[in-house]
């Protein structure tokens, strides 16, 4: 039997069908450039102090009851103590000048017991000032992003396996639906408990949607097509949805107006059911011939082109020859039962799991770029549209282990060369920071065309979704990972390249799959890999 790109080749590769499939796919994960990175602007903590109760006290000494503190070397109001209400209040009324009259540092001090005035300089409202996320309860702000990426985690752990057997099709949707539902849920949050569970709901539907309609663009689309939608497509409108978001945040400074915002771009989506396809291939997988048959006989008069008589000859015969069964259920445990399969499996997690880190990592430390968070943000978004394009350009000419690998190295040298530049140049510092997030963001780009090819059409989703499993555990820690610099200023810098360095030369053992067809069942990928 021929496989499925020739049982098929009549279609062409770029008719009105495939143009349909690309351009639908590829807006549906827009909204995930949204939600990946809202938490800079939704929890961001703006500048704040103890608040001072309207009680009778003089101009001077209200200027002086929050103390000063050195913090990185410059001078700024102190965030969780005041001096004593009652002494103050006390001293303003006997008529004592503050500095003059009496020294503020013999004042003892205490916390904020009226809570906190925050800043309305950059945002009119963060869940920081809204739910207090400072001082004591200051951990709650950067495990706020740990929260959705453990959504995230989980999201690709169980959404992979639903799609390999319900379809990719009906997980794509109802993924949606969850992310879109939840973000918009979360307006309604009374508490930090219940916008962080709410959150965590957001995460499982945001990775899910993007590797279901990732993986059905791939095995739809054929061809230096299927290359460009993979590596160049969803990944340029995943960078769009980015680049939008601090262009949104700027005019909507209230978290909660954002988050209604981000919702409902959902709703365009709905109609998009009657539009995109299930995927041939997996149906085929399934034992599903006919349904199969039948989408692509639509594609056919979509494209203005006659289909065979008999599109999937022999499909069912051969099926049985390879010991396949239509009705046999694979699951993630198929990616570690043999010794070829899980040693591409264990790199795989390696490699995800490394450039998930940096990515993320880096992504959350671009404040220095510039003192103003939209711009950061744009930049940072930004630089990956050129990562995206050459990661197409490679994918179309070069081996994927030397672009995997190459990428990979590029980022970690330059972050290990960071250490090395004298202080008295921090742009230069900054270039090789981005530098390393380009390298970084062209591998992420790779690895998942890479990851698409190696595995068969029957559990590719499942270990696809596994991977970015695997890769979620990274972002869940990134922010926290910055935050090593305490101990050594370039320590994150050298965890990270060293990461990126052994994950290049554990690629160099994965099988090639440059130039060859998608294998459509485990024995296949044996017998490539042998």
């Amino acid at each position: 039997m021929k496989d499925y790109d020739e049982a098929t080749a009549f279609l062409g590769q770029w008719g009105c069908f495939q143009q349909t499939v690309f351009f639908l796919l590829c807006a549906s994960t827009i909204p995930n450039g949204f939600s990946a990175f809202s938490v800079i602007f939704l929890a961001d903590i703006p500048r704040h102090h103890c608040l001072v109760p309207e009680v009778n006290l003089t101009q001077e000494w209200r200027k002086a009851i929050i103390p000063i503190e050195v913090v990185n070397g410059e001078e700024e109001l102190s965030k969780c103590s005041r001096y004593r209400l009652d002494v103050v209040r006390n001293l303003s009324a006997r008529g004592f000048v503050p500095g003059r009259d009496v020294n503020l540092t013999e004042l003892g001090q205490e916390g904020c017991l009226d809570g906190w005035s925050y800043s309305r300089d950059i945002y009119q409202s963060t869940i920081v000032s809204e739910f207090d996320l400072v001082c004591s309860e200051q951990w709650k702000q950067p495990f706020t992003s740990t929260v959705y990426f453990l959504g995230v985690l989980f999201g690709s752990f169980f959404s992979g396996q639903l799609s390999d057997r319900f379809g990719r099709k009906p997980v794509l949707f109802a993924t949606m639906a969850v992310q879109t539902i939840f973000t918009f849920v979360q307006v309604f949050s009374p508490s930090w408990t219940v916008f962080s569970i709410l959150f965590f709901a957001t995460g499982l539907g945001q990775i899910s949607n993007y590797v279901a309609a990732f993986v059905l663009g791939t095995e739809i689309l054929a061809g230096n097509v299927r290359v460009l939608y993979a590596s160049l497509g969803v990944c340029i409108c995943f960078a769009f949805g980015y680049m939008m978001l601090p262009l949104f945040a700027y005019f909507i400074r209230d978290w909660k107006s954002l988050l209604l915002t981000m919702s409902l771009p959902g709703l365009v989506y709905i109609p998009l059911w009657w539009f995109i396809p299930e995927s041939p291939r997996w149906l085929l997988s399934q034992g599903r011939v006919e349904e199969a048959e039948a989408i692509v006989r639509n594609a056919a008069k979509k494209n203005k082109v006659e289909a065979p008589q008999v599109i999937f000859e022999d499909y069912d015969t051969d099926m049985a020859n390879i010991n396949f069964k239509p009705e046999e259920r694979h699951t993630v445990l198929d990616l570690v039962r043999t010794s070829n399969i899980r040693t591409t499996t264990l790199i795989l997690f390696l490699v995800w799991f490394t450039l998930s880190t940096g990515y993320f990592g880096l992504s959350l430390n671009t404040s220095r770029l510039h003192g103003n968070p939209y711009l950061s943000c744009f930049i940072s978004a930004a630089i990956e549209v050129p990562a995206y394009i050459f990661s197409w350009l490679t994918l179309r000419c070069l081996p994927r282990r030397l672009s995997a690998a190459g990428t990979m190295l590029l980022g970690g040298l330059s972050l290990y060369f960071i250490q090395l530049v004298p202080p008295s140049l921090p742009e230069m510092a900054i270039a090789l920071e981005m530098l390393g997030k380009f390298g970084i963001t062209i591998g992420t780009a790779l690895i998942y065309v890479y990851t698409g090819e190696l595995y068969p059409t029957v559990i590719r989703n499942t270990a696809t979704g596994t991977c970015a499993m695997f890769s979620r555990l990274g972002s869940a820690i990134a922010s926290y990972f910055i935050q090593l610099s305490v101990y050594y200023k370039y320590l994150p810098y050298i965890i990270l390249g060293t990461l990126a360095v052994l994950s290049a030369l554990a690629t160099v053992f994965l099988p090639e799959t440059f130039g060859r067809p998608l294998p459509e069942t485990i024995q296949q990928m044996y017998k490539r890999e042998r």
